[in-house]
């Protein structure tokens, strides 16, 4: 097993040296070296990955996808109407929503108002409307340069070459209305708002073509795999250089893929996805609508919520982009990113005045890795107390992937309130689960919620609970930990995290829920991620490149 050194060993020697690991556990962390080499030796044979075609259909841009798609089509300081059809999260992921989710007749009028709105900025401004129109017209009438201008911009619009009958569909529609109106420029505002109300804007179509070079299979055109790969590793529409790669074909061919797959992980762009797939997979959109009880949490204001959700966001991209580092470390790093906020909700000094900063947080800290972040540990709490429930949950679900069934129908799922023979979360909790219809399910929740008890309601480290000491020990899968540390380490090294983690990344690129017969690719996946020595990069890799990818149902 590869160990990242500079993160376990010191928390072996802190958590050895308070007797709080089992002296098995402290030798097998001292055996890591950083000269380790991947894990490819003890993972057994390869399993092949099959050639199996992914679920076929098309994703309507989530209101972040939209948004994306504009600022690169018309500039990044263009005003944005955000008042668009909602999405609608399936499994955790819009993107998955966007699959299946249809649009209201409200949303239809929302959309026209917000494409009239970008289209009116465009027009009013030289520059936006100097990139927009590649010809000088010659007057109201000039359909030759309306055609210039809808196919240009079109094709971005689209994200593939318009046809001749969309062409003159739209160069029609930008002469009618510019001699109607007698100005070329309400033409191009008609025209603009036209191409960003149409479904070929609005989804991204998947319909795939006969492959070659698979009789009686059919592939992704090299089109759809330019939109399929932007959107997986950007979250918006292909640059100019992927376009142009799909429109010669290359998309289609391997060297051609892996070329495109891998300057686009290289670029910036690639961190604005895994932002994307992060905050949908650890629901830290929901920060944003944070409500905690100012009276019993005072360090609580609605800065907190967004400001927690950016460090947890800079966490991963550090590790993922500027270390290329083991994805397990998010849960063991003593690194953070914190501004005067969340340094003070810490106990840490301000790394700078204003803004984000990396700290090193304190060898003895109880506080470590992702399950330390208030991003985490306020979002799955209650607005007035904690939730050994809801935390526990989140482990289970979001981190292994487990399934919880719901509660059942009528059943109370309060807990007492705090008296003097139930004071701490754990003791109310165990009145609570008396009953036997709760304590099946809370038992896989609630052991693993109760070692992050030293964090209040809204991740401020604590000892006590209404005067009584806490008791923070647990168990997860029935191997006991002593406290969140602990928790952080068994969580690390559960066989569960890296499939979990495959398993979430590949419903995010496929915008699917996975069925059985896609559990082959998913288990090859995983091993290519283990021997890859967990590395998020190349996770990204194996996902774009892989025959689930590339291959399609018929619609």
């Amino acid at each position: 097993m590869r160990c990242a050194m500079s993160i376990r060993e010191p928390l072996r020697k802190s958590l050895s040296s308070r007797a709080l690991i089992p002296a098995a556990l402290v030798a097998s962390l001292a055996a890591c070296s950083d000269e380790a080499p991947p894990p490819t030796g003890g993972l057994g044979p390869r399993p092949p990955m099959p050639e199996l075609a992914a679920q076929t259909g098309a994703q309507r841009l989530t209101v972040a996808q939209y948004g994306n798609a504009i600022r690169d089509i018309f500039g990044q300081d263009i005003n944005v109407p955000t008042s668009i059809e909602p999405d609608a999260p399936l499994d955790g992921f819009v993107t998955l929503g966007s699959s299946v989710s249809t649009i209201s007749s409200r949303g239809v009028e929302k959309y026209e108002k917000a494409a009239f709105a970008i289209a009116e900025q465009v027009v009013a401004d030289p520059a936006r409307k100097a990139a927009v129109l590649p010809c000088a017209p010659a007057g109201a009438s000039d359909l030759d340069c309306a055609k210039k201008m809808v196919a240009s911009l079109g094709r971005r619009v689209y994200r593939r070459p318009l046809a001749t009958a969309e062409v003159d569909r739209l160069g029609g529609l930008l002469v009618q209305t510019a001699t109607t109106l007698g100005s070329f420029d309400e033409g191009i505002e008609f025209a603009i708002a036209a191409m960003l109300q149409s479904p070929n804007f609005l989804y991204r179509p998947q319909v795939g073509e006969p492959d070659p070079k698979n009789p009686g299979k059919r592939r992704y055109t090299s089109l759809e795999m330019a939109s399929r790969l932007s959107f997986f590793l950007w979250n918006s529409i292909p640059d100019e250089e992927l376009l142009a790669a799909a429109e010669s074909g290359k998309l289609t061919e391997d060297e051609g893929l892996k070329e495109q797959v891998m300057r686009m992980i290289e670029s910036p762009r690639a961190r604005d996805g895994l932002r994307a797939f992060v905050t949908d997979w650890l629901h830290l959109g929901e920060l944003d609508a944070l409500s905690k009880d100012p009276t019993v949490f005072t360090y609580y204001s609605p800065d907190v919520g967004p400001a927690a959700r950016e460090e947890t966001l800079r966490v991963f991209e550090h590790l993922v982009f500027d270390l290329d580092a083991d994805y397990r470390d998010v849960f063991l790093t003593r690194k953070t990113f914190v501004n005067p906020k969340l340094a003070s909700m810490y106990a840490v000094p301000a790394p700078t005045d204003e803004g984000f900063g990396m700290v090193e947080l304190p060898a003895d800290s109880p506080r470590i890795g992702l399950l330390g972040h208030i991003s985490i540990l306020a979002l799955h709490s209650h607005p007035r107390s904690t939730s050994a429930t809801l935390r526990g949950k989140f482990v289970r679900e979001d981190l292994l992937c487990d399934s919880i069934p719901p509660p059942p129908v009528n059943v109370n799922t309060g807990l007492p309130d705090p008296s003097t023979e139930a004071r701490t979360l754990r003791e109310r909790i165990a009145q609570h689960n008396t009953d036997p219809t709760c304590r099946a399910c809370h038992m896989l929740m609630d052991p693993i919620g109760l070692g992050l008890e030293n964090f209040d309601g809204i991740g401020r480290f604590r000892l006590k609970e209404t005067g009584a000491v806490i008791d923070a020990s647990g168990n997860l899968d029935s191997v006991p930990f002593a406290d969140a540390r602990e928790l952080a380490i068994r969580i690390h090294d559960s066989d569960k995290v890296a499939p979990c983690l495959v398993r979430k990344l590949y419903s995010y690129a496929t915008a699917f829920e996975p069925t059985k017969e896609e559990s082959g690719a998913i288990n090859t996946l995983t091993y290519d991620f283990r021997a890859s020595g967990h590395r998020v990069k190349s996770l990204l890799s194996f996902i774009a490149t892989s025959p689930f990818f590339r291959l399609a149902h018929e619609p």
